[in-house]
């Protein structure tokens, strides 16, 4: 056998079997779904003139759910939680009875549906997360701010600690949250009252590329076949200027390696979130507006 039909005989084998570790295909590539956003602040003067950060979409039954957060500085600085409905994730409902938790700080939210309850991990003021407990996704009971400890069990220091996002195995719950968007850091619990860093070293850090060499901040954890996946938002500036979507996985939680192709998604569209549907896999980005992007076959 020459080595010309060796070599074209090893590509076409490549091309046909699965690489080791490769990265699914469907999670690399997305493009526009549609021109415009799908959904965003009304524009006018209400108390969601304008919609910020990690919004949440969650499909129960034949219901997709969106929780957002809505502000007017004209009328207030808090940061205030709205809810919408869609039949297809596209067309959405105000909830009549936004904000459906006046006066309460509730910002860059992650919903997790267990058991009976939903479980809201949001930012509060300054920055600092918060829990919210409901039996319907509307009413909402406030459990106060999440107890981060480092891992001797002492307070972690003051200041922000955001973006909290939360996944839930074999009875522990995990908590990717991020300081001053300057790292991300992981911390577990068993009883939601004191959660424990596995390390005082964020788990996701900065750079060294110069897509997210500024700011990560962690905004969805999925697992397939083995790996855990997240989708994070990135910024190469400080003062920041376009945040960018990235992707990210790991086999721990703990040790994290970034997707090659960084970024997913540019032009300021960020705090993404993955949701399967009847048509497939969505991309949505909640920031500044809720945008909708599609995989590239």
């Amino acid at each position: 056998m020459t080595m010309t039909v060796l070599a074209l005989l090893l590509a076409l084998v490549s091309q046909t079997k699965p690489i080791a570790n490769e990265w699914p295909k469907e999670l690399g590539r997305w493009a526009p779904a549609y021109q415009k956003p799908v959904f965003e602040g009304t524009g006018v003067e209400s108390w969601d003139k304008k919609i910020r950060e990690r919004g949440w979409i969650l499909k129960v039954g034949d219901v997709y759910h969106l929780w957002y957060t809505g502000y007017n500085d004209a009328r207030s600085p808090t940061r205030l939680l709205g809810h919408a409905t869609s039949k297809d994730g596209i067309q959405w409902s105000r909830d009549e009875a936004n904000p459906i938790k006046p006066g309460l700080w509730v910002e860059d939210m992650c919903v997790v549906r267990n058991g009976e309850l939903f479980y809201m991990f949001a930012e509060g003021d300054k920055d600092r997360a918060h829990l919210l407990t409901s039996k319907d996704g509307v009413h909402w009971t406030e459990k106060g701010p999440l107890d981060i400890r480092m891992v001797d069990g002492s307070p972690i220091s003051e200041g922000p600690y955001g973006t909290p996002t939360a996944w839930y195995e074999d009875g522990v719950w995990s908590l990717l949250y991020e300081r001053g968007d300057r790292g991300v850091w992981l911390a577990r619990s068993k009883d939601m009252k004191v959660w424990t860093n596995v390390k005082n070293d964020p788990v996701l850090a900065m750079g060294p590329s110069e897509y997210d060499r500024s700011a990560v901040a962690v905004n969805q954890i999925v697992k397939r076949d083995g790996w855990y996946y997240v989708i994070y938002h990135a910024n190469a500036e400080r003062p920041w200027k376009n945040w960018t979507t990235c992707l990210a996985r790991s086999k721990d939680l703990v040790a994290w390696e970034k997707y090659p192709g960084n970024p997913l998604v540019t032009e300021n569209c960020s705090s993404g979130i993955l949701v399967s549907t009847e048509s497939g896999l969505r991309l949505y980005t909640m920031h500044p507006s809720v945008r909708v992007f599609r995989p590239i076959d």
